[in-house]
């Protein structure tokens, strides 16, 4: 009886000590990280975050888009972020990735660097600027607000190569689901995170498979719907550059209308489209595309929920820098 108590008592160890290890990362992130060293770290992102979008409302989803970006290549380490650090550097970063060409914002982010630099020089770090960033943008746009977990430092490596972590705008449910579980992130995830696309801004470029019939869906439901295809291809016939919004009746407020147009076939990509093609996913798109009340304010719950889960995405705690400026790391300042 005894031996058995001791092999139960050493296998129980074994188990939490597995589950120190695969959860120290997130226990060392925590809200109020500055709280002690740099006490308005968050009002000064606010701040400067809010006199943004006061005059450049659109810019939205562009600084939800960059934490995204960022989290799911290499984890969120404030990569995306960095420029090129020496003349003799052969590869690209992650910002001159073909994935990356339409991101935009890091002018902002440099801006709220500059005045946390001068409020608390060397202490916040650029990949919590930008967790911090995505919540408030969110907020100022009507969606929902958050506790961020802070504490992450800041990455040293960029690569263009890694950005095939991402998934695609054209990428089907399969893909879809296999690239967040890649990350720990479950199937509701994928349909709540999606749900940013309520905001925000895409070229047409992006989206060109949607217009020609490439990449056609085997599921003739999922196609888009007929006139917001017309509509689509007007706009975008002349200048493949043009942006047109992500959300046709939502952009600039953050709401539930995305899954309302994804269920009436006016999911802008087909990553959006795909929804509708698993049970689990088509059902919580049925469930927000009725724009209630109740249902909004579940769907706030859930996407604060889930942006802290992929905030946790290997953040680096250790062995990292806080850069001076967000495009370069310190060696190169």
């Amino acid at each position: 009886m005894a031996s058995r108590i001791t092999q139960l008592v050493a296998i129980l160890a074994v188990y939490a000590v597995a589950s120190l290890f695969s959860t120290s990362a997130q226990a060392q992130l925590q809200v109020g990280y500055y709280r002690d060293s740099c006490n308005h770290a968050e009002d000064i992102v606010f701040q400067e975050v809010a006199a943004t979008l006061a005059v450049r409302p659109y810019l939205a989803g562009s600084l939800l888009r960059l934490h995204f970006h960022d989290c799911f290549v290499r984890g969120c380490d404030g990569s995306i972020l960095l420029n090129k650090t020496d003349d003799e550097m052969v590869d690209k970063t992650e910002r001159e990735a073909d994935t990356s060409a339409g991101l935009r914002g890091f002018d902002v982010i440099d801006a709220i660097k500059e005045k946390l630099e001068e409020a608390c020089p060397g202490i916040v770090s650029c990949a919590d600027i930008l967790a911090l960033v995505a919540r408030d943008a969110v907020l100022l746009s009507h969606g929902p607000y958050w506790h961020v977990p802070t504490g992450r430092l800041d990455g040293r490596i960029s690569k263009a190569d890694a950005t095939k972590d991402l998934p695609p705008p054209n990428s089907n449910i399969t893909q879809l689901k296999a690239a967040f579980a890649e990350k720990n992130l479950t199937t509701k995830d994928l349909v709540v995170l999606s749900g940013a696309h309520t905001i925000g801004y895409s070229h047409c470029q992006s989206f060109l498979d949607r217009l020609t019939g490439e990449h056609k869906l085997n599921d003739a439901a999922l196609e888009l719907d007929p006139a917001y295809l017309d509509d689509l291809r007007s706009k975008c016939e002349a200048n493949r550059g043009e942006m047109v919004e992500m959300s046709p009746k939502s952009s600039p407020r953050f709401d539930t209308s995305y899954y309302s147009d994804v269920l009436h076939r006016r999911g802008l990509f087909r990553s959006d489209a795909a929804l509708l093609a698993d049970d689990s996913t088509r059902a919580y798109v049925e469930q927000h595309a009725t724009g209630s009340v109740d249902d909004n304010q579940e769907f706030f719950g859930d996407f604060g929920n889930a942006m802290v889960k992929m905030g946790n995405i290997q953040p680096v705690t250790t062995d990292g820098e806080v850069r001076t400026k967000c495009s370069v790391v310190n060696d190169y300042v």
